[in-house]
């Protein structure tokens, strides 16, 4: 809040303040007699029904003078006066720091019978899962949906295709540290030319016929820029985030288009670290939900 907006607050609400006592004060004087008969309003019904100017009945004057009592002393002790901050030092910030840090107390005590067990077993514990699927829903679901099945951009995690690998461990420290996939442009170093060759060569990797592009072409083009990422069969690399060209699972979509444009103007992207966020009982708690959603690599699925 500026200076001048702080004062424009003090001013009107002090007028208001000093206005209303006023007001009180004068309305609780007491009427003549002659004044109870005479002091109308001047709004007559029905030929000869006045409205007389009474003042107010005490009990009701006097919850009047009560609150604006309340008022002063509110505006002395919480912040109420322009950037005053009252003698008590309260603030929304302090307030909610303090609930926080209550109920982060009461987490804690829940969380507690959670730590340091197996992802996997907690991945079959229906409480575990349960706080996973709360977790995911606030930290997860806005990029990978609510069924965890994501968007183009954001893998899918219910299925087997996992970037940066699918073993709980790995889905783990995806969680907890973030990941940044980074796929370089190629377009000055093949030419547009060279980027349709090497798209054609990619679908013909998962069995497809592109449009247009020539495959032989594009696999010199693949085995000398593309095989240190994707390996010479190109089922990718779990330890750069490399993703398989074999399947039928496209992050940014599978069409010819899609393959080209990724090839000539590369990628980015970046799964945001929550590690020191979240803390280390509830990353586990998300893991072993992200495990029961899908395929993992875990062999035990059962008890």
């Amino acid at each position: 809040m500026s200076d001048g907006m702080s004062w424009f607050v003090i001013i009107l609400t002090t007028v208001n303040t000093v206005a209303a006592v006023w007001l009180l004060v004068w309305m609780r004087k007491r009427r003549s007699e002659t004044d109870k008969t005479t002091d109308t309003t001047g709004h007559i019904w029905d030929g000869d029904l006045k409205e007389y100017n009474n003042p107010l009945p005490r009990w009701w004057l006097w919850l009047f003078i009560l609150s604006v009592i309340f008022a002063v002393v509110y505006t002395v002790l919480y912040p109420g006066l322009g950037k005053h901050p009252g003698t008590l030092g309260w603030t929304q910030v302090n307030q909610w720091e303090a609930m926080q840090a209550k109920q982060e107390i009461e987490a804690q005590r829940i969380l507690a019978r959670f730590a340091d067990r197996d992802l996997t077993e907690l991945s079959l514990d229906p409480s575990a899962v349960s706080i996973g699927r709360n977790l995911f829903a606030n930290e997860c679901a806005a990029c990978h949906g609510s069924d965890g099945r994501g968007s183009a951009g954001f893998p899918n995690l219910t299925d087997a295709d996992w970037l940066w690998g699918g073993e709980p461990e790995l889905i783990q420290t995806s969680i907890t540290e973030g990941r940044v996939g980074i796929m370089a442009p190629w377009v000055d170093v093949i030419g547009k030319t060279g980027v349709s060759d090497a798209a054609a060569y990619v679908m013909s990797l998962s069995g497809r016929d592109a449009p247009e592009g020539d495959p032989v072409s594009g696999e010199a083009h693949y085995k000398t820029y593309c095989i240190a990422c994707h390996g010479d069969n190109g089922q990718g690399n779990h330890a750069l985030g490399a993703p398989n060209l074999t399947d039928n699972v496209w992050l940014h979509g599978g069409s010819f288009n899609s393959i080209r444009s990724v090839i000539e103007q590369g990628r980015q992207n970046q799964m945001p670290a929550q590690g020191d966020r979240l803390g280390d009982t509830r990353i586990r708690l998300l893991t072993a939900y992200v495990i029961s959603m899908g395929e993992t690599r875990v062999a035990q699925r059962t008890p």
